[in-house]
């Protein structure tokens, strides 16, 4: 079983490197984030291993990169970061599982082995309305060749409208895809975020591809307005 291991402390390079291949791994060690994306580029892997806090180019860029060219190789990322939204933006970058310093070797081995068992994901496929792509992997949308930037919600709620494209859904079935089932919040919400949506992926194309059907909730036109 081939691991990349890319880790910019030199000690604990060596001590994770020694360990998995006590365990029988065969590991490649790249020290910065450029290096360890050529790697990654270059060679077949079975998982990746990859810190965070990175030289050169961070372990956030260097899965993000990696998930947009479509490489689905399982990444555990290894990192010192413990914070809550840390384990978020990793695992939202492209992340199979994530693992926090110190870690003990029996850990970390029975980790991979669950990931290599999971196997590589597939691309999540590009969703698409005419002209108007959004790539759940990337986290990114297009409306023809222009790039358009969404906050989280935004990119939520276009998503679920994107998955159900060409069909009426309801106000009560957004608050619950996108929200919760729980959502004690005002349910108008849904109409600001609406309202953000058509400022951003039609206004400034002269398209019309959201569609409110009034006493029945939205629509988005699988032409792409």
């Amino acid at each position: 079983m081939r691991v990349l291991l890319v880790e910019d402390e030199p000690r604990l390079a060596d001590a994770m490197r020694r360990g998995l291949q006590a365990e029988g791994f065969a590991v490649d060690v790249a020290g910065d984030g450029v290096d360890g994306l050529w790697y990654a580029r270059e060679h077949d892997y079975d998982v990746i291993l990859l810190d965070l806090m990175l030289p050169g180019m961070s372990g956030y860029r260097v899965c993000g990169t990696l998930r947009a060219e479509g490489d689905w190789t399982p990444i555990l990322m290894v990192t010192a970061k413990d914070g809550e939204w840390d384990q978020v933006e990793g695992l939202d970058t492209g992340a199979d599982d994530y693992l926090i310093k110190p870690v003990r070797l029996p850990v970390l081995v029975a980790r991979i082995r669950a990931l290599v068992r999971r196997g590589a994901r597939e691309r999540p496929a590009v969703l698409e309305a005419g002209d108007l792509r959004l790539d759940p992997a990337t986290r990114s949308v297009q409306r023809g060749s222009r790039s358009i930037a969404l906050t989280s919600r935004e990119f939520a709620v276009l998503e679920f409208l994107m998955r159900r494209v060409g069909t009426v859904v309801t106000k009560t079935e957004i608050l619950g895809g996108v929200w919760d089932a729980d959502f004690e919040g005002d349910p108008n919400i849904v109409e600001v975020y609406v309202a953000h949506l058509r400022a951003k992926i039609d206004r400034p194309f002269d398209r019309a591809a959201l569609q409110t059907l009034r006493g029945a909730g939205y629509r988005l036109a699988s032409d792409g307005g």
